[in-house]
């Protein structure tokens, strides 16, 4: 099995410095939508993201589009340096302070451009 989370946005070109430039993924192919992109499929190692535009949800399957009241997601990036996410994080607004849980990680959370929550971990074992 392998789950590929898709983000569903309003415009995906203001994410692209945080997951490209910042936290280091590819960009592995784009579909425009007009003027600007309406599907992306990012990559780094074997973690996937894929980003859609609402406008490209809308054109393309309606029935997908968010409803209001349902569940938001956050993501749970798992990182082998914590000291190299920290600094790539730089400036990106911190949603989650910096803590050591119970089941021994290391965490931070952090909104990506679109107010996504986004936590990195690392085991501390």
């Amino acid at each position: 099995m392998k789950l590929t989370p898709v983000l569903i946005v309003d415009e995906i070109e203001s994410l692209l410095p945080f997951w490209i430039d910042r936290i280091g993924f590819a960009n592995n192919g784009q579909v425009p939508e007009g003027d600007a992109i309406g599907f992306i499929m990012l990559g780094k190692g074997n973690a996937e993201l894929m980003i859609q535009s609402r406008a490209s949800v809308a054109k393309d399957e309606p029935a997908f589009l968010p409803v209001p009241g349902a569940a938001a997601v956050s993501l749970f990036i798992e990182v082998d340096d914590f000291e190299d996410i920290l600094q790539r994080l730089e400036g990106y607004p911190v949603a989650m302070a910096e803590r050591t849980t119970f089941y021994g990680m290391r965490e931070i959370g952090v909104r990506d451009p679109s107010g996504t929550v986004v936590i990195f971990a690392k085991p501390t074992v």
